[in-house]
């Protein structure tokens, strides 16, 4: 094949047109690859965090994304931001059943707590959102949160002094869209790693005394409870929320878990449109249920006392409750006050205290 005399200036402008390409979505040199740092037990047993092709994560990306988080002009009055209904000190959950919007009216689910989000395949409690960056769309909208709209989140980011240049150092535009904000989001959420519990501490050493950071008794307690957990006889919990070999305590599906005889929220029937799909939603991870509370999708246990005891002697039938609620004929597992404090012991050893302290995920101010 004979090239053309001409094809070096043919290359030169192919170069030169590919170098002016602008793609607002590109990284340009300026900002630095973000490396996550995994606790040991996430490194060993769940791959890295699947990252979006078009939202590489950096660390200008993501601190960029730790200050619209904390960000109260995403509100219609500047009083709200995304922290506001998930404070870092509960493990960016809250405190209340349902949290309050703008207008003071209470939200129709549960805050979940924000954390290991990297490794979820679908967002909500109903499973309405695919990814990260979906899901932040979702309470900018929402009359009974935020109740603004994203015209006016944007130009509120617009007008501020710093943060078009932000912008221009992650995206490589200073002109604000919503596509860059949520994607800034995104990059800070999959960040909220959590994986230095006392279990977590107890396991990394190989079930060794004295290695949780908890006196001997209560390490003890958690371990029995832990067996509990795992035992299809008794707890039988692991189904659901996994096990030691499973750092995220949640098998990440969608289930009735007997909490209603007659069922009111459809749940993930409401999202399928299938009427096998109600009253079934997310499977909440165990972890850090020491700062989470209220409990369950609408919030109704106020401690974990009440939550064990649904799942001893509370269980409620209905048609679609899941077949791995096996002892819905006698309430529940019927566990003994012993075996309730061993299972509770268990599930605050999960606690991760140095994730809600971490200055890292904290209001940058």
């Amino acid at each position: 094949m004979r090239l053309s005399k001409n094809w070096p200036i043919f290359l030169g402008i192919l170069l030169l047109s590919v170098s002016c390409r602008k793609d607002p979505y590109a990284h340009y040199g300026q900002t630095t690859p973000y490396e996550i740092d995994y606790p040991v037990r996430i490194a060993k047993y769940l791959p890295p965090v699947p990252v979006p092709t078009d939202n590489p994560m950096s660390v200008e990306g993501v601190e960029l994304g730790r200050k619209l988080f904390f960000d109260e002009r995403f509100s219609e009055d500047n009083t709200k931001s995304c922290a506001s209904c998930h404070d870092p000190a509960k493990a960016f959950s809250d405190v209340t059943a349902f949290s309050l919007g703008i207008d003071g009216l209470p939200g129709k689910r549960n805050s979940m707590p924000l954390f290991n989000l990297g490794w979820m395949d679908v967002n909500f409690w109903d499973g309405r959102k695919l990814s990260l960056e979906e899901q932040a769309y979702a309470p900018v909208n929402d009359p009974l949160e935020l109740h603004s709209s994203w015209p006016t989140v944007v130009a509120k980011l617009q007008a501020d002094s710093e943060y078009p240049q932000l912008f221009e150092v992650v995206f490589g535009s200073s002109t604000i869209d919503s596509t860059m904000v949520v994607k800034a989001l995104a990059q800070f959420e999959r960040t909220l790693i959590s994986g230095n519990s006392p279990m977590d501490k107890y396991m990394n050493a190989n079930r060794a005394i004295g290695s949780s950071g908890w006196n001997e008794a209560d390490e003890l307690a958690a371990y029995l409870g832990f067996t509990l957990f795992i035992d299809e006889s008794k707890g039988d919990c692991f189904h659901c929320h996994g096990d030691n070999f499973n750092p995220l305590w949640t098998d990440n599906l969608f289930h009735n878990n007997g909490l209603d005889a007659v069922i009111t929220d459809l749940g993930l029937g409401k999202v399928t449109g299938n009427p096998s799909d109600n009253g079934k939603f997310k499977t909440p991870s165990l972890r850090n249920l020491a700062f989470t509370a209220p409990y369950m999708h609408d919030g109704r246990f106020a401690t974990l006392d009440e939550v064990i005891n649904h799942y001893s002697e509370g269980l409620n039938y209905s048609p679609t409750i899941d077949p791995l609620m096996k002892k819905v004929g006698d309430g529940g597992a019927q566990l003994s006050s012993e075996e309730k404090y061993y299972l509770k012991m268990f599930l605050l050893s999960l606690s991760d205290s140095t994730f809600i302290n971490n200055p890292a995920f904290a209001d940058p101010g």
